[in-house]
C-alpha cells in the first residue's frame, strides 16, 4: 500500500480514533500513549506539515496497528 503524504494533525486525528491519547506536546513533537495487551506503547509525532513517508510508516509500525486499519481512518 501507498502511503498517502498527511500533516501531523490527520495522523493524531486517527491515532487518536485507534485509541491514543495525546499526553503532551514539548517543542515541535506531540506525545501518545495508547495501554495495549498489558503494554503501554509511547509514540512521537514530530509537528510538520507534511510528514514522510518513512516517518509515518515507522509511526504505523510502532502503533501496532495494521496499514489496512490506517488506511481506513483516511
Amino acid at each position: 500500500m501507498r502511503l498517502p503524504q498527511i500533516s501531523e494533525k490527520e495522523l493524531i486525528k486517527i491515532l487518536c480514533k485507534t485509541g491514543f491519547r495525546f499526553i503532551r506536546q514539548k517543542g515541535s513533537h506531540v506525545r501518545l500513549e495508547k495501554r495495549f495487551n498489558e503494554q503501554i506503547i509511547k509514540l512521537t509525532v514530530p509537528i510538520h506539515s507534511k510528514l514522510k513517508k518513512g516517518t509515518l510508516s515507522r509511526i504505523i509500525k510502532d502503533s501496532k496497528i495494521t496499514e489496512e486499519e490506517f488506511s481506513r481512518f483516511l
